[in-house]
């Protein structure tokens, strides 16, 4: 039986061989001029030589020299060089093996080391054990025990030994956390965990399955349905408190594990292992639970004023031709009236005449319901869902303990004058009742009759409520996504720290002197340039900026080059295509068990896996269209190989070696990047991110918003609502999906900008460039008075409030270490501020910050042609990006038919994968066309292939049977041949 292994080959290689690149040479292998004197005593150049030799391999890596694995031609040289003797001597060395062992005890005395025996494995254990706390990988935990053992001043033990230990430390981690967590339990928790994973007959299934399997569409029965389960979670006793008692990574390693094992399959653990790993899983569900019950409320309350809008348009719609009549009937009657005016008639008669006196006070009773539809509030629409609302709304305020600070506190008391009714089941409010509606028309509406109206001051409580907890005014503990504003910001002594390497002045004055020189200087070039008609493509008709539309920029000449090395590319199978792609990349790597940290055994399995994803064919019918890959395998592989921490690492292997092709500089330097959200319908109504957007019809759907470096390189994807802005989510992907790209420049389209984006893309180094559709009507934005800029005051809008700048400018500083700091992702604040119905403080200050930034980037738009044009082939890019995921996505007609957001996830991170994979090929093909090209004396301008792409797909066979057995491995070093365009000609004849 095979042992185990912690580490791969190319892992055993990094850490236990000798490094030979250069910089490393130098860093470990240059000789000291002790070291030099005690080799220097040895007779003969081999002695010499191979003494060096010893203590060098004795430093780095710290085992000695070892005639297995025997010394670098390179390191040998470097040595030697520095002896001044001839490498070829150390062939020499140690034909008597004692003079090896003689020498390897002189670097031990003079290094200070001492062999590792049998009885210091207890250390090692213990080194590892500690290295294992904080990852399951088995490189660095061998790494951190190598370093350990040194700092102890031994020789290091074979690498066998090290690997063993490593896995025997890591062991005696996850035993140690275990009991860390379970010795904080009570018995009553203990047997209610091990009740878990036994069968209920009341659930027809193990109660933890029935945990895990709750429904996303936000109705009254599915919320009811979280709710219940939520009350199940916390009967159990598990406080979260619990997890506090392990390092946070071997507690979220438990909680990946709860988050995935099957009922028998954790009924198979030793008790220990069970019982923590069902612990975290539950302290997650409960947290889960909550979100998601949270989350349900919200769009329940929002869909009852969006249908409450909806009706009041549709009844719009329907009295159109009612209006009409009563228009006419109301024209004949100032006609009426006119006439008796100027004729000296007299009125009445003459309308009694003209219109008829019946008729007017006939239709009395229309235009009154015509008046009132017009004045008509959501509230008293969305009343009309009461029965709906009562249906979840006791037990949702139940199950949860609201908190708020400040003007929240009245909201709380109207939650608990409510929650006491619904004991008493009262239908009466008592007078006095709070009336925390910032909208003054609800506090109206809700007391008109005189007394309070019970069920229109419950919908706005709830409306309410669901709008302070998005801003965070009201927060729930326990929550993930509704918590304190605060609590999603680092401490004001840690921002402190991170604002010290952020790239502006943190000083709030100094900064502001300095934009507002800079901005008034650009406002008074901008009026001289604009006057004299200096600006290409932009000129002011009737005090409005006509902006003349961008040429096309693709030259004809191009195209025929792109169809010519279209030709050239070869014809392969996506299997062939991501098997080449992993070698070449590594990917694969990524893709371990979430368990014990290892590679999966059949690559295949795991690339068929993506695949499902990525074209949407799903698991099933992936194992019937791939050979040697069953269903259950496929099944297996999506749970425990397959998860968004290890799709985002495997991806950024591909964007890292996409980058570092030459042939993609032609598109770039790698330093800018776009984003945009592409809208695909939903199988399902409304399950998971699906919603309904009128803008792309009746149906439900999703938006996938994604990022793409200037090289093509699509480095980040996130599902999204399909109703929600876009620009909460552009710099999510800049700061925490982009990894180490360089990007300084980014463009989206309209709904990517807003004033807070602009303010936070220049505060945290980014300079954002949107293509904004109506930007010859935005104001634009000054310091100082509007109309010191002659001859543009028409285009000014009101002046920058710079002292709410600096009243914020604290939080705002906080707000951007945060950031930076990955303490919060970027749209999780920006749908916090964008919540408030009414513009709080640091909201406007931020908005007014972006004020600043979004005039100077106008008038860079109006002044620098160049931009535009950078900016229009950005998104361009973009846009064969989303029709290269149109074509991949294709099966189950190319719709998200997945339940849950998490499910929809993994198919978005597997289309992104699948893209990223098929770009990163195409350009390493490209580049072999192109040089095909120059080589048979096909000459091109260099610079027309700045206008190609690596988003094609006709020469890609996306589908049919997936015969992996039969995919085309290329050796290393290896590549596919071009096309032959005549090959099949050649062949008929």
């Amino acid at each position: 039986m095979a042992r185990r292994r912690l580490l791969t080959g190319d892992e055993r290689r990094r850490l236990f061989d000798p490094p030979v690149q250069e910089t490393a040479i130098i860093g470990h292998y240059t000789l000291s001029a002790e070291d030099v004197e005690l080799v220097g005593r040895r007779y003969g150049p081999a002695n010499r030589l191979g003494l060096a030799a010893q203590i060098a391999l004795m430093r780095h890596p710290g085992f000695g020299l070892q005639p297995e694995i025997g010394l670098p031609d390179v390191i040998l040289q470097y040595l030697a060089a520095q002896l001044f003797v001839d490498p070829s001597s150390f062939s020499a060395y140690g034909q008597r093996a004692q003079t090896r062992t003689d020498h390897a005890d002189l670097v031990a005395r003079y290094l200070g080391i001492r062999p590792f025996r049998r009885g210091d494995l207890a250390l090692a254990l213990n080194l590892a054990a500690q290295a294992a706390e904080y990852t399951d990988r088995g490189e660095p935990i061998v790494r951190a025990l190598m370093v350990g053992l040194k700092g102890e001043r031994f020789i290091l033990p074979s690498g066998d030994t090290l690997e063993r230990a490593g896995l025997a430390g890591r062991a005696r981690a996850r035993k140690a956390a275990a009991a860390a967590i379970v010795e904080g339990l009570s018995s009553a928790g203990l047997t209610r965990l091990d009740e878990l994973v036994i069968n209920n007959p009341d659930f027809g299934m193990t109660p933890l399955a029935w945990l895990r399997n709750f429904e996303e569409a936000p109705t009254a029965a599915n919320i009811n349905g979280l709710l219940e389960r939520l009350r199940y979670v916390r009967g159990i006793g598990i406080h979260p408190v619990v997890g506090g008692a392990i390092p946070e990574f071997r507690f979220a390693q438990f909680v990946r594990e709860g988050g995935v094992a099957p009922a028998f399959l954790l009924s198979d653990y030793s008790v220990n292992r069970r019982r923590a790993t069902l612990t975290a899983a539950v302290i997650d569900l409960e947290a889960r639970l909550a979100d998601g019950a949270i989350q349900m409320f919200d769009r329940l309350i929002g869909g009852m004023f969006t249908r409450a809008r909806r009706g009041r348009e549709r009844r719009y719609q329907d009295s159109i031709q009612s209006v009409g009549q009563l228009m006419r009937l109301f024209g004949a009657t100032i006609t009426a009236l006119d006439e008796a005016v100027q004729n000296g008639g007299d009125p009445l008669e003459l309308i009694d005449e003209a219109v008829g006196w019946h008729r007017l006070v006939a239709a009395k009773a229309q235009v009154d319901a015509l008046a009132d539809l017009a004045g008509e509030d959501a509230l008293v629409t969305a009343t009309e869902r009461y029965a709906t609302l009562r249906r979840f709304s006791p037990a949702f305020l139940d199950a949860f303990t609201f908190k708020a600070s400040g003007t929240g506190t009245a909201l709380i008391k109207a939650i608990d004058v409510i929650r006491d009714a619904n004991t008493r089941k009262s239908r009466d409010l008592p007078d006095g009742v709070p009336l925390p509606f910032p909208n003054r028309q609800w506090k109206r509406l809700i007391t008109e009759s005189g007394r309070i109206d019970r069920r229109r001051y419950e919908i706005a409580i709830m409306a309410t409520l669901r709008d302070r907890l998005r801003a965070g005014d009201v927060w729930i503990e326990g929550t993930r996504n509704y918590q304190r504003f605060d609590a999603y910001l680092l401490g004001r002594r840690d921002a402190a720290k991170v604002a010290d390497v952020l790239p502006f002045d943190s000083n709030a004055a100094s900064y502001l002197a300095d934009r507002a020189r800079n901005l008034d200087w650009r406002l008074r070039r901008f009026a001289k340039q604009l006057k004299t008609n200096k600006l290409e493509g932009v000129s002011l008709e009737r005090d409005r900026l006509k902006l003349q539309q961008m040429p096309p920029v693709t030259p004809p000449e191009a195209e025929a080059l792109d169809r010519k090395l279209d030709t050239l590319l070869p014809r392969v199978r996506i299997t062939e295509l991501l098997l080449e792609v992993a070698e070449r990349t590594g990917f694969l790597n990524a893709f371990r068990d979430l368990r014990s940290g290892k590679e999966h055994d059949n690559p295949s399995t795991v690339l068929a896996a993506i695949l499902a994803d990525g074209t949407n064919l799903g698991l099933e019918r992936m194992a019937n269209a791939s050979e040697g890959v069953s269903y259950a395998q496929l099944a297996w592989t999506h749970n425990w190989y397959l998860s968004p921490e290890n799709y985002q690492a495997a991806l950024a292997m591909i964007i890292s070696a996409h980058h570092e092709l030459p042939f993609a500089r032609h598109w770039g330097a790698g330093t800018s990047s776009s984003s945009d959200g592409q809208f695909f319908r939903s199988g399902r109504s409304r399950s998971g991110a699906a919603d309904v957007n009128a803008k792309y019809g009746a149906e439900p759907g999703v938006k996938i918003y994604s990022h793409l470096s200037d090289h093509f390189a699509s480095f980040g994807s996130r599902i999204m609502s399909a109703t929600a802005g876009e620009a909460p989510y552009v710099l999510d992907g800049l700061v925490l999906g982009a990894g180490n790209l360089p990007l300084h420049e980014h463009y989206t389209d309209t709904g990517g900008a807003t004033d807070h984006v602009f303010a936070l893309c220049h505060l945290l180094g980014f300079r954002f460039a949107p293509r904004l559709r109506d930007i010859g009507d935005r104001k634009l934005g000054s310091i100082a008075a509007p109309s010191t800029y002659k001859g543009i005051e028409n285009l000014m809008g009101r002046t920058i409030k710079t002292a709410a700048i600096e009243a914020d400018w604290d939080d705002i500083v906080r707000i951007v270490a945060s950031i930076k700091d990955g303490t919060v992702a970027p749209s999780v604040i920006l749908r916090k501020l964008a919540a408030y119905k009414r513009q709080n403080r640091l909201d406007f200050a931020l908005a007014e910050l972006g004020r600043i930034e979004r005039t100077l980037f106008t008038l860079d738009w109006l002044e620098q042609p160049e931009l535009r044009r950078a900016c229009q082939a950005g998104l361009n890019k973009g846009e064969a990006r989303h029709t290269l995921a149109a074509a991949i996505y294709t099966n189950r007609q190319g719709r998200f038919t997945d339940r849950s957001l998490e499910n929809q996830e993994f198919r978005a991170s597997g289309l992104n994968l699948l893209i990223a994979a098929i770009s990163y090929w195409n350009t390493v093909y490209l580049d072999r066309a192109a040089q095909h090209l120059n080589a048979v004396g096909t000459t091109f301008d260099a610079a027309l292939l700045a206008h190609l792409s690596p988003m094609g797909w006709a020469h890609i066979s996306l589908t049919g049977d997936y015969l992996w057995e039969q995919a085309r491995r290329l050796p290393a070093g290896e590549f596919h041949p071009l096309n032959e365009p005549m090959a099949r000609l050649k062949r008929l004849a």
